[in-house]
């Protein structure tokens, strides 16, 4: 496979030897595009060693050669690693100053951007939304990792590591990992969109949509309808897709618990907001997980001033309305676009005498149409805002109910090791 490596200026682009290594060890054809700050980090000679082709950043380099075109048309991949906020900001503005911008701009395959900066550069509302219109626009973003970064602090903005940017770059382009072998679609017709999983990361190259936390209806300035949720299972979720390789997005209503790093945050506080969200957020994932607790009504009328309590004045009556049900429109959405999309669903369900939490939680499967429920019994003492959880999950498909316990980082690990299954069987890995 043809692979153009762009390369950013920033103190990470030492780690892109390795990456270019390993692509080329798979036997991949590899060219090097620094950006000319790039190249003062790592010198040009170290590139064209590595990669057995010559190395510029301008376009007045073989010009006979129209590289400034050629190399976009040509690849079948594009790689950028690392990524800086500068090298964002000018791929969504679509600036041609350099060979990389011309190359990113004349792109014809897919294009795997991995951003690498400062924290407060990655958080910035600038850089979420050039990242949010490179997404836009079908170029994969992946999530920065956590960790140490070039001072002595800590967060979000490390650069992957070049094995994870390797598996998740070859997933994008539906390439084998070792030369010489077939990719899955070479082999059987794959009827889905769904890049093929790996087996350390098995959601690399997936988009994960995750709502968490309690939705908050307001009753006036002071005081709203809520639940007990406290966001610790979906934040679980979060984590738990996240270090799978997986591109997360997290709609968060209210949490008890801060939002891991590495994930997207949408933050959210009533159900019509979190509908809002889902359905927009859903647009580009592969797969939906539905985890927040959302209130099945709100109040008819809400008050632009405190309710107060007066001598000889009737207490006041509050009148309810139904909120829209978000998993069940989710999954009319897709079926009517025939996306391939996974959904799951969660359900805190109490029995009462006319049955029991699973017969609630199996009829509210057959009304939601999901692919997964999973299903809590809750109580006093149960569930909400508590560390450990008890589930069951139930399939559309009929397979047995799957039972999982412990803490609700176990929870998650169960809940996303059966999702990664359900992938699976639509498109098994190479």
């Amino acid at each position: 496979m043809r692979i153009v490596l762009g390369v950013g200026g920033g103190i990470a682009a030492y780690k892109a030897a390795s990456l270019l290594r390993l692509f080329t060890e798979a036997g991949h054809d590899v060219t090097v595009i620094p950006t000319e700050a790039a190249s003062r980090f790592v010198g040009v000679a170290t590139w064209e060693a590595l990669s057995g082709h010559p190395v510029t950043s301008s376009v007045f380099d073989e010009v006979p050669t129209v590289n400034h075109v050629r190399l976009g048309h040509e690849a079948e991949l594009i790689v950028v690693a690392p990524a800086t906020a500068d090298l964002l900001a000018r791929a969504a503005t679509g600036q041609a100053g350099d060979l990389l911008g011309t190359t990113l701009l004349m792109a014809r395959g897919p294009v795997l951007m991995a951003p690498a900066m400062h924290t407060e550069m990655w958080r910035h509302p600038a850089t979420q939304a050039n990242v949010e219109t490179l997404r836009s626009r079908g170029i994969t973003v992946l999530e920065p990792a956590s960790g140490r970064l070039t001072g002595a602090d800590s967060g979000p903005g490390r650069l992957p590591e070049p094995e994870a940017i390797f598996e998740a770059a070859l997933a994008l382009a539906g390439a084998p990992a070792v030369p010489g072998t077939l990719p899955a679609s070479a082999s059987f017709p794959v009827p889905s969109a769904f890049p093929p999983p790996s087996a350390s990361q098995p959601l690399a190259g997936f988009t994960v949509t995750i709502s968490a936390g309690g939705t908050r209806e307001p009753l006036d300035p002071v005081r709203f309808l809520g639940n007990r949720s406290s966001g610790k299972q979906g934040v679980a979720l979060a984590i738990a897709a996240r270090d799978a390789g997986a591109r997360v997005r997290l709609l968060a209503a209210h949490m008890e618990v801060p939002a891991p790093d590495g994930v997207e945050l949408v933050e959210v506080e009533t159900a019509l907001e979190l509908r809002k969200a889902a359905l927009h957020a859903a647009a580009d994932s592969d797969v939906v997980i539905m985890a927040a607790a959302v209130a099945d009504f709100r109040p008819a009328d809400v008050s632009g001033t405190k309710i107060k309590k007066r001598d000889g004045v009737a207490d006041p009556v509050i009148s309810l309305v139904r909120n829209p049900d978000i998993l069940q429109e989710l999954v009319e959405v897709r079926d009517a676009a025939s996306r391939h999309q996974l959904i799951v669903g969660f359900a805190a369900e109490t029995g009462d005498a006319e049955g029991d939490v699973l017969e609630y939680a199996a009829a509210k499967l057959r009304r939601k149409a999901c692919d997964l429920l999973v299903v809590n019994h809750v109580g006093q003492g149960k569930v909400f805002g508590q560390d450990s959880n008890s589930v069951v999950i139930l399939s559309r498909s009929g397979s047995e109910p799957q039972e999982a316990a412990g803490s609700k980082a176990d929870v998650a690990a169960a809940v996303l090791d059966r999702i990664s299954a359900e992938l699976s069987r639509v498109v098994p890995p190479a």
